[in-house]
């Protein structure tokens, strides 16, 4: 394990051997109040895990883009769905093994892997986690002005004053992880809702799942790039290390949380899918130049719907900017070992600071900035996944002797040739999607 000092509201590492009153000796009141301590600690920072890598991979620019590309496609986007969580689970469950049985961050085990290769990844994934919290910010706004008609800039600085304030508490950890599940359970039950009300085609949907009517690359892209690309790749993953989750003792304890959050995220996007198609499907155009998201809330429930689309966005918007910050900034300890503890929290607030006024200075309209940014960090994907694939495959030493299992060295290959493919094939029509 690396000897960094953790950020406030990490739980210390400990093994059932080393755990608080699990010596030879009976365990006194004491002992037994400090184990439950732990294991009530522990618990919190594996659904926090979960639940930054799921609200993560559904944020503003997923939920705009799944509006955005179900209108061009309708239920022939459900390929498009179905790629992006198979793409997830291969990359999720190979990346949170690779990065927690090393003990290192991504960037420190990518130098260590391939020298220098460490520091182009982090630069990739601060420079495409900025884009993506511009975007997220932009969400923000979008979801607080349908929600209660603020003017987008004031709510998207309100949104960040509230990212920056959890950062800037004694147990950020602990007040982080608490947020994100619940605002994770928000999206969820709200957005179920509205896809019981939209009524959609689900039976032409399945079928689209498996044999769709059209095939765009450049939008599974994008999905993907929204859902696991950039940031998200490694924001479970690092939030497990800053809980002292690592060692390969710990590797079943990983594997049941990433598999738990990638079934969180896949019925959260089929759901989302679901809610968009049940519109468009009943002849509602979308504006994909303004608020298509939001078109299709309301259209769904009427003046309730917009209410509802609004408090989602936010909701997905502000875990977004969290998680988008947080990750972001842990490849940042890359490149100064004095970025931990209190100064990387307040990076983080400086990360989130000029996030918002980029977003307050742009002019791009906040629907195309959240597409593209998913299509951006989409780019960055094949990038660091080939470089954790020579890790699997070649450098068992780097992995304290564990070596990850077959099945998924060879997917794990598949998806990184698909993912390059992909991004060479959609590099031009993604910049597009911001002049749109």
């Amino acid at each position: 394990m690396s000897d960094r000092e953790p950020p406030a509201g990490a739980v210390p590492s400990a093994t059932p051997s080393d755990a608080p009153g699990a010596s030879g000796t009976a365990s006194g009141p004491a002992d037994s109040t400090a184990r439950a301590t732990f294991v009530k600690a522990r618990r919190g920072s594996l659904l926090g895990a979960i639940f930054l890598m799921a609200t993560s991979a559904i944020g503003p620019g997923f939920i705009t883009q799944t509006a955005v590309f179900t209108q061009a496609l309708g239920a022939a986007f459900a390929f498009g769905i179905l790629a992006s969580i198979v793409i997830d689970f291969v990359v999720q469950a190979n990346i949170w093994r690779i990065v927690t049985v090393s003990g290192k961050r991504a960037a420190e085990l990518a130098n260590a892997a391939i020298p220098c290769s460490g520091y182009v990844l982090a630069a990739l994934v601060v420079f495409g986690g900025l884009v993506f919290n511009i975007g997220n910010i932009a969400g923000a706004a979008l979801g607080l002005n349908a929600l209660l008609g603020l003017d987008p800039k004031v709510g998207g600085a309100l949104s960040a004053l509230l990212a920056i304030a959890i950062f800037l508490v004694r147990r950020a950890g602990m007040l982080m992880d608490r947020a994100l599940v619940g605002l994770g359970l928000l999206m969820i039950v709200l957005t179920a809702v509205v896809a019981v009300l939209a009524d959609p085609p689900v039976g032409e949907a399945l079928r689209q799942t498996v044999l769709p009517d059209t095939v765009d690359f450049a939008m599974i892209t994008t999905i993907v790039g929204g859902t696991v690309g950039g940031y998200i790749t490694y924001a479970g993953a690092h939030k497990l290390l800053d809980a002292g989750v690592s060692g390969p003792e710990h590797v079943r304890e990983v594997t049941r949380s990433a598999f738990f959050g990638i079934g969180v995220t896949g019925v959260m996007r089929f759901v989302l899918f679901l809610a968009f198609l049940g519109v468009v499907a009943s002849g509602v155009t979308l504006d994909v130049a303004g608020n298509p998201a939001g078109d299709a809330f309301a259209a769904a429930a009427g003046e309730l719907g917009m209410r509802l689309f609004g408090l989602v966005l936010w909701a997905a918007g502000i875990s977004s900017v969290i998680g988008a910050a947080f990750t972001s900034v842990s490849f940042t300890s890359v490149f100064s070992a004095r970025i931990e503890g209190r100064v990387r929290n307040w990076t983080t607030v400086g990360f989130i600071a000029v996030g918002t006024v980029s977003y307050l200075a742009l002019g791009t309209a906040p629907a195309a900035l959240l597409v593209f940014a998913g299509g951006f960090n989409g780019l960055i994907l094949p990038i660091g996944f080939t470089v954790f694939m020579y890790v699997a495959w070649f450098r068992r030493d780097l992995l304290n002797g564990y070596r990850v299992p077959l099945w998924l060295r060879v997917a794990g290959v598949l998806v990184t040739v698909m993912s390059w493919y992909m991004g060479a094939v959609s590099f031009t029509a993604i910049f597009d999607f911001l002049a749109a």
